[in-house]
């Protein structure tokens, strides 16, 4: 694996411009392909197995002109001085004509005649419906009541499907991460290019979105997600390799060399937190709702193509920067030691000046003392975790819906004018499906009386029938809203004690709450199946199943620390009124299952970055202990600049007027903030100080299985790069390990690895 990923970035930066003319040839031939054969985004709510949607498809065959999608009109008026019935006529006559609409109510006036609620039912989906087209023309047909100075707004979900890019959000991420870059490499040849290698990689990733779309279902709001995830990683990742870079430039490799070093090495950490992120969007397939899969087909696309330009346009860039990958001062001493090394005196000038030890860096005296007391630390980090995970037993979840909307949407304005006028439950009738089959017709009056008399019921509407006569549908109006948890109690009352076999309770809140219940269960499907991933991948890759568990634990306390936040963040007023939201929401039911699976591999980006280092160490030395101080000094810069980039980016997108894709920034800046400082910088060497050696335990059958990866490159990549067939000594002290067994005709049997015990 690392002469492999040695060998490409050797080439990449050997070829620069054809590395870049190659990437600027994808990026141009992935665009026209999307732009020729790409498909629209599409929510797939569909929920099999459920009451709520054997309801709908029951009322889908039975009512074909109501199987579409639906939106309201609702006409107000500021003057009290009523509605003109005219203009209510004509308004009505309009909206009969827009495309795809099949049935439009009579307007439903509140009582004090100021408000009409137009209720229109469509024959196609709302993806069939372009853009803001839907919009338009329900715009273009309430125009009568616009003219005689009526507020017109739109509710439903015609409206509620338009989507905007999240463009501001991924500039401010954007920008705060440049300034990070800055703070961390102190070059702007440096910071430039993870920023150009996560841009140049996200297009590609977008555009195969746009072509997968084709293919199968995409949520609307799946691209968001997988930008944000996309975006973190790939700054991350090539911060990786250009920080790893920079320090074979400092060991005074050439450019080329260097890059070939770094790909070889920090390329394989890339390589491996990539595939980690990759296997835990596998997770959401477990999910057996449709749209949460898209978002891990979405993911997948773009974390993948963020991953092949890391892995490529780095190196080609890097080496095509040369040395300016260095701050200016770190240049001119280069270049000062390279001319005093050329003259003449050098030499016994060289003999009589001391060398002084190199001052120890921040982040090794603190790996210093965090494994000077490893018990207190560890305990410490513990408590802070817990403490913060703590409100995830108070979490409570509900989709969102357009009362969690900004003041500024037309349906958050819609939702209140319906609540104000009409009730909190008008915004989320459930539908009673009748197979009067099953139910005789005559039952109905006193089915209705049975519900109406139903604690939590404020209304119910006479039963609409089919053509058929064998199939009726009955509105039921709650007394509360559909985030209200009284609605809930009233949906299972209904199902538990009042509705006969064949009526069963569907519509948009009753669909929700099922897939509520049902993402509550696969949860703890979608969690061990993710966490076993893990374990296995990491065993496999550091040889040691120590390790790997005590990974698999740390991350599932990073993700509950970023729960039991976003808990305090949403559901309380004081959190929500700070995040620019009206009041306090239940966290969305899409948000746990979604952010653990890309928590999880995100956490474990940085768990590889730390162990991958801390291993090649203890390889090199058999010093359990100092292998950890080393092994963090060394990644600790890297870790926290790659940590405060992803936390940028993700505050960034918690910004979003979409509450859920607001609780998934705040939630992972929170996961990444905690994973980054308290887990990273104090549990893991804590925790790794307390086990020493026994970290590396690895049993002897288990050594006979796992395969042998040679994830640290057993011959230096830069001196392969450099012309050295023969390599260097292995570090350990057993016989050198050829730099190519291909060329050499050896087998490389030189595993140069230190006994570590316990039978391994």
């Amino acid at each position: 694996m690392t002469r492999l990923l040695g060998r490409l970035g050797g080439v990449c930066a050997a070829h620069p411009w054809r590395t870049i003319s190659a990437w600027l040839v994808a990026i141009a031939a992935f665009f026209a392909l999307a732009g020729a054969f790409g498909g629209t985004l599409h929510d797939d709510y569909r929920a099999d197995g459920t009451a709520a949607q054997a309801g709908t498809d029951f009322l889908a065959d039975a009512f074909p002109e109501m199987s579409g999608t639906s939106a309201r009109v609702v006409v107000h008026s500021d003057s009290g001085d009523g509605l003109p019935a005219g203009v209510l006529a004509e308004v009505r006559e309009r909206l009969t004509r827009v495309e795809g609409v099949s049935v439009v109510a009579e307007p439903v006036l509140s009582r004090d005649g100021d408000t009409a609620l137009f209720s229109l039912s469509y024959g196609i989906e709302v993806t069939d419906i372009k853009g803001t087209d839907g919009t338009d023309a329900l715009r273009a047909a309430a125009e009568p009541a616009e003219d005689a100075g009526l507020d017109v707004e739109l509710g439903g979900q015609v409206p509620e499907n338009v989507t905007k890019p999240a463009i501001t959000a991924e500039m401010i991420g954007i920008g705060a991460a440049l300034v990070i870059l800055l703070f961390a490499l102190r070059s702007f040849t440096a910071a430039g290019l993870p920023l150009v290698v996560a841009i140049g990689g996200l297009g590609v990733g977008f555009a195969g979105i746009t072509l997968l779309s084709a293919a199968t279902d995409i949520g609307t709001i799946a691209p968001t997600v997988a930008s944000m995830v996309a975006l973190g990683v790939g700054i991350d990742y090539a911060l990786l390799l250009v920080g790893r870079q920079a320090e074979g430039l400092r060991a005074g490799l050439p450019p080329r060399a260097a890059a070939a070093e770094a790909t070889a090495t920090a390329g394989v950490s890339v390589l491996i937190a990539g595939a980690t992120v990759l296997l835990s969007l596998f997770g959401l397939r477990l999910s057996t709702i449709g749209v949460f899969a898209s978002f891990g087909y979405a993911t997948f696309c773009t974390v993948i193509a963020v991953m092949a330009a890391a892995l490529t346009l780095v190196p080609a860039l890097c080496g095509l920067a040369g040395h300016r990958v260095l701050p200016r001062a770190e240049r001119l001493g280069l270049v000062r030691a390279e001319e005093a090394a050329a003259a003449p005196e050098a030499a016994g000038n060289a003999r009589s000046v001391p060398q002084q030890a190199p001052r120890a860096t921040l982040t090794e005296r603190w790996a210093r003392s965090v494994t000077k007391r490893p018990a207190v630390s560890a305990l410490g980090a513990l408590v802070v975790l817990l403490a913060l995970a703590a409100p995830i037993l108070g979490m409570r979840t509900w989709p969102q819906d357009a009362g969690t909307q900004p003041d500024s949407n037309t349906t958050r304005r819609a939702y209140d004018l319906v609540a104000a006028e009409y009730g909190e439950g008008a915004n989320g009738p459930l539908q009673i499906a009748v197979d009067l089959t099953a139910v005789p017709a005559e039952t109905l009056p006193a089915l209705g009386e049975d519900i109406a008399a139903t604690d939590g019921v404020a209304a119910v509407a006479p039963p609409s029938f089919n053509e058929a006569r064998d199939a009726a549908v009955i509105s039921v109006t709650p007394t509360t809203g559909p985030q209200d948890e009284r609605t809930q109690d009233l949906l299972d009352e209904l199902r538990a004690d009042v509705l006969p076999q064949g009526a069963e309770a569907t519509g948009v809140v009753a669909l929700f709450a099922d897939i509520s219940d049902r993402l509550a269960t696969r949860l703890w499907a979608v969690v061990p199946f993710v966490v076993g991933l893990s374990l296995v991948l990491l065993t496999v890759l550091f040889r040691a199943p120590v390790v790997a568990l005590k990974a698999a634990v740390m991350n599932l306390l990073s993700v509950g620390a970023a729960y039991g936040v976003m808990t305090v963040a949403f559901q309380t007023d004081t959190g929500a009124q700070l995040l620019g939201l009206p009041h306090s929401v239940p966290v969305s039911s899409w948000v746990p299952i979604l952010m653990f699976t890309i928590l999880f591999g995100l956490s474990m980006d940085y768990e590889v970055f730390l162990l991958s280092r801390i291993r090649e160490d203890w390889l090199a030395t058999g010093d359990a202990h100092g292998s950890v101080v080393r092994g963090l000094a060394a990644t600790g810069r890297v870790i926290t600049s790659a940590a405060a980039i992803m936390i940028a980016v993700f505050t960034g997108f918690a910004i979003d007027p979409d509450v859920t894709v607001k609780m998934i920034g705040v939630g992972m800046a929170v996961a990444v903030l905690a994973d980054a400082t308290v887990v990273r910088m104090v549990l893991v060497p804590a925790t790794m100080t307390l086990l020493g050696r026994a970290n590396w335990w690895l049993p002897r059958w288990a050594d006979r299985l796992l395969p042998e990866l040679h994830l640290e490159p057993p011959a230096s990549a830069a001196a392969a790069a450099a012309g050295d067939p023969a390599g260097p000594k292995d570090p350990a002290g057993s016989a050198a390990v050829p730099a190519d067994p291909e060329t050499t005709g050896e087998a490389d049997g030189g595993k140069g690895r230190v006994p570590v015990g316990g039978g391994g």
